[in-house]
């Protein structure tokens, strides 16, 4: 049996409630105007865990206790999510969500030790349900050494296959606030000198569901807001500040097919999603 056996089925149930300031700040770290419409994406910034100071370990979780298990493996990502947005989240409403621990898997890879863990997410605003998603973790060990980035200047690749454009630069700003709107404290993403010596990086990392609002948002401009009923997304490779990333996006049959690519054209992130019917 698994020494993590015990932490399957584990939840937790945290409230809050979306405030015209959350949204106002929302909108203003991501250049977009305020609506009467509330974003998707924006439930990643809901519910946030609030652990003290003074507790946190490096990567932001709690050192000791809270509702993750203390994976020994220093290194996390939030590898993928698969997300179904039930109906559109609205100011003033009263949020609660409840979070389970689904399972816990120990992998070995390329680059060493992996653990998986994936967790359920269900939002409800008041009776109704809103949102549901599986969010998948991955802790890795240590970097050997540190990783390269392109280069700055690499020309710009062929989109040429994509419908849908749009060209970004994440900056130190964008992350910092990013990082504020959701509590997060991983130091990846704003203590470059941690990133580069202690866990490998060529520089700040951005957000991975950063990345995700960000697809989210180029979708709402080609079909309006509020309008997918499902979206998934995966990380293909770490994405640095001050590296420009491309958001593309285009229809396939039925289905959307949406990535962020980066200056050379490499997958950062590939997302699928459907439209409400």
């Amino acid at each position: 049996m698994s020494q993590w056996a015990d932490w399957i089925g584990r939840s937790e149930t945290r409230s809050d409630s979306i405030t015209p300031g959350l949204v106002a700040r929302f909108c203003a770290t991501l250049d977009q105007p305020v609506t009467g419409e509330i974003p998707q994406g924006l439930h990643w910034c809901l519910c946030l865990p609030d652990g003290p100071t003074a507790e946190l370990a490096k990567d932001g979780h709690p050192e000791k206790g809270g509702f993750l298990p203390p994976i020994p493996l220093p290194r996390r990502m939030w590898a993928s999510s698969s997300v179904s947005f039930d109906s559109p989240l609205q100011l003033g409403d009263a949020i609660t969500r409840v979070s389970t621990i689904a399972s816990i898997e120990e992998k070995s890879g390329k680059s060493g030790d992996l653990i998986f863990v994936a967790l359920d997410h269900e939002t409800h605003a008041g009776d109704r349900v809103t949102i549901r998603e599986r969010q998948n973790i991955v802790y890795r060990e240590p970097a050997a050494m540190p990783a390269s980035a392109p280069p700055v200047s690499a020309p710009k690749p062929d989109l040429s296959d994509w419908d849908w454009q749009q060209q970004i630069l994440p900056s130190e700003p964008l992350l910092f606030r990013y990082s504020a709107l959701t509590f997060n404290s991983h130091r990846i993403h704003y203590d470059r000198p941690y990133a580069v010596q202690e866990e490998g990086y060529p520089g700040l990392v951005v957000q991975g569901p950063l990345m995700a609002t960000l697809l989210l948002n180029l979708a709402a401009r080609q079909l309006g807001a509020n309008r997918l009923a499902r979206f998934s997304f995966r990380g293909q490779s770490p994405a640095f500040a001050n590296r420009a990333l491309h958001l593309v996006g285009k229809r396939v049959g039925e289905e959307f097919t949406l990535a962020v690519l980066g200056s050379e054209g490499q997958a950062i992130m590939t997302a699928e999603a459907e439209m409400q019917e």
